[in-house]
């Protein structure tokens, strides 16, 4: 695509020496680097509940973040109308933020190359509302007729399609073309009147077209596996608490993989020396079983991008390999202060926000171990399927994390399910005491949001059957 192809050019008339004057302007009053974040965001949902559409929205959003970098300073505006004096001026006030010595800008742009990782003739927004209402109708229908128990059903359907540029004053310039669409349904069950409700939950998607709704993962898919959620946890125990060992099964567990060790595997807490694996690239960090891998290039995964928010193109990045710890996530003023190269891994909400490090796609390598020789190796433990909330300290690595699925591992085999389980640990200590890894690496759904300083960004994560020798449990049960 040339820039005169491009979307801001069609639309708003901007040009290539618009561009320059815009990042003129940003280091009028110096600075070590600035950029132009563009972004024309499209947004709509459905919502059911009760067998009734309850909301129905449609939005677009548009505006133009410029920043400016000055060593460790960062100077940042952001405007929601892109008529050229509000440009100008937001770049004005970012420049004034960052003042720093003086630099020149390149003349002229050359395009960053990227990934094709979301071709598509037609993005999931161009659906009428008809076909949006009938999906979540269909997932209504399909939760109620999965068990008589089932008395609620909310069903959600939103999509959006993000038109981005990003121009530096490095010459570079990139567009990308983002779709996204996901599904979720929650389902509330009891036995009867007297009894408290149950609780499911499921959801994918990715940056996908309407086929994968219709052929790969329907409205049903997702419906019935909420509905069978809520169902388990009627006849669950209450959680046994202590110390033991806990298998994490494949997919959606890989959140505790991206909570208690992804985060702290971002540059910008090592660069400031806040984390708890800052310093220790070459050191033993994990159990030689565990390979970390984050990976922006996965096909139509809701964590890939052709390119990350700052332009660069994203990558398959090795963290942690054989347990030893290999580099961390960049952004581009971390791997300018760190004096590493960017790893694609600069990410932003909107434009109204200033990109940092963060993860893409994160996920464990699979092993050489069966997933049922895993849970036979038990002969007490815990296996936990579904996880809901958690929270990490940085600093330290310790989590909490709460599962809601679990069952009990009694002699080798999965017994009663159980609710009201936490996992309490250390990320850096809980991979030293992984044993077993399967051979079943699965990514999730498609459903992760992370947040981080107040900026939420899609992710996904992943992790085949993992065996942890020694976790603590935090549950109701003596």
């Amino acid at each position: 695509m040339s820039f005169s192809q491009s979307f801001f050019a069609d639309r708003f008339g901007l040009t290539e020496h618009d561009l320059e004057n815009y990042l003129s302007e940003a280091l009028s009053a110096g600075g070590d680097y600035a950029d132009l974040y563009f972004e024309y965001l499209a947004t709509s949902s459905i919502g059911i509940d009760e067998g009734i559409v309850k909301s129905a929205t449609e939005g677009v959003t548009l505006g133009v973040g410029v920043r400016v970098i000055t060593g460790e300073r960062t100077g940042y505006a952001y405007s929601d109308d892109l008529s050229p004096e509000k440009i100008r001026k937001a770049a004005r006030v970012a420049a004034l933020i960052a003042k720093g010595p003086a630099t020149v800008i390149k003349s002229g742009f050359e395009e960053t190359k990227r990934h094709n990782l979301y071709a598509m003739l037609h993005s999931p927004n161009e659906m009428t509302l008809a076909e949006r209402v009938e999906f979540v109708k269909r997932a209504d229908l399909a939760a109620r007729a999965y068990d008589k128990r089932v008395f609620q059903v909310q069903a959600s359907y939103a999509d959006s399609l993000r038109q981005v540029m990003v121009a530096t004053s490095d010459g570079t310039l990139s567009f990308d073309r983002q779709p996204m669409a996901r599904m979720s349904v929650v389902v509330l069950a009891r036995e009867n009147a007297e009894s408290s409700p149950q609780h499911g939950y499921a959801g994918g998607g990715g940056r996908i077209t309407l086929d994968f709704f219709l052929n790969e993962k329907t409205p049903e898919h997702f419906a019935i596996e909420a509905a069978r959620q809520a169902i388990v946890q009627l006849g669950a125990i209450d959680a046994p608490a202590g110390e033991t060992t806990v298998v994490l099964g494949p997919g959606w567990p890989g959140i505790l993989l991206h909570e208690a060790v992804g985060h702290g595997l971002e540059a910008d807490f090592n660069r400031k020396g806040t984390s708890a694996f800052s310093g220790k690239i070459g050191q033993q960090v994990a159990s030689p079983l565990c390979t970390v891998i984050d990976d922006g290039t996965i096909h139509n995964r809701r964590g890939s991008l052709n390119v990350d928010d700052e332009g660069v193109a994203t990558q398959k990045n090795v963290l942690i390999e054989n347990g030893i710890l290999r580099g961390y996530l960049q952004d581009k003023l971390s791997s300018r202060l760190m004096k590493a190269a960017p790893s694609g891994n600069g990410r932003r909400e909107s434009y109204q926000h200033i990109p940092m490090p963060r993860m893409t796609n994160t996920y464990m390598l699979a092993g050489t171990s069966d997933p049922e020789e895993i849970v036979k190796s038990v002969k007490k433990g815990l296996y936990c399927t579904t996880f809901g909330g958690g929270q990490v300290d940085i600093t330290s690595g310790n989590f909490v994390f709460s599962a809601t699925e679990s069952y009990l591992i009694e002699d080798g085999k999965l017994t009663r399910p159980v609710r009201g389980a936490s996992l309490i640990g250390n990320g850096p200590e809980a991979l030293k005491y992984v044993s077993m890894v399967g051979r079943d690496l699965q990514l999730d759904e498609g459903m992760g949001v992370c947040g981080k300083e107040g900026q939420s960004v899609p992710v996904g994560v992943g992790i085949p059957t993992v065996k942890i020798d020694k976790m603590t449990v935090g549950g109701t049960a003596a």
